[in-house]
């Protein structure tokens, strides 16, 4: 993925289902990313900031979602750098409630565009703020698990956390 021109701060945290690179602009938290995840972003120029208060606030947020004692993120994103549809779809996937799913159907429809339900599906996988903006949450339409780019384990163990998901 390439953002525009603008200061990216970066730092890693570790998480349960492994190591993640977050990412933040001076607008917000702008990335998200687990190792070997799909969709990598080119991090040329970024610079290293540990102390960044965002990715300070994200890491400390995302510790407290996969330790079981957060639901709902408090955190400025920047999701600029998306297309327009994309954006869409990336602010149609913060609506979906914790503990509950969706399909890309109705996703797609719920952004008023029913018949791209591809494009919407590559919109999702191109989401660049794993976790905190929930693609795990968009399932097949048979709900079935399907396309994450971190990862089908990883869905599934997120979906799990949250209770949507009955092992």
């Amino acid at each position: 993925m390439k953002f525009r021109t603008r200061t990216l701060y970066s730092r890693p945290m570790e998480s349960p289902l492994g190591r993640l690179l977050l990412c933040a602009t001076d607008q917000g938290l702008a990335g998200a990313w687990f190792d070997h995840q799909r969709h990598w972003p080119d991090t040329a120029g970024w610079q290293r900031a540990d102390d960044h208060p965002v990715l300070v606030e994200a890491a400390s947020q995302l510790g407290d979602y996969f330790a079981g004692e957060r639901q709902r993120f408090e955190l400025p994103l920047d999701l600029s750098h998306g297309t327009e549809f994309q954006q869409a779809v990336w602010q149609a996937l913060l609506a979906i409630p914790v503990g509950r799913t969706t399909s890309y159907g109705a996703l797609s429809a719920g952004i008023g565009r029913a018949a791209a339900v591809r494009a919407v599906g590559a919109a999702v996988g191109r989401n660049p703020i794993s976790v905190i903006v929930p693609c795990h949450r968009v399932l097949g339409a048979d709900g079935s698990l399907t396309g994450y780019a971190g990862g089908l384990e990883r869905k599934s163990a997120l979906l799990e956390l949250e209770g949507a998901l009955l092992v």
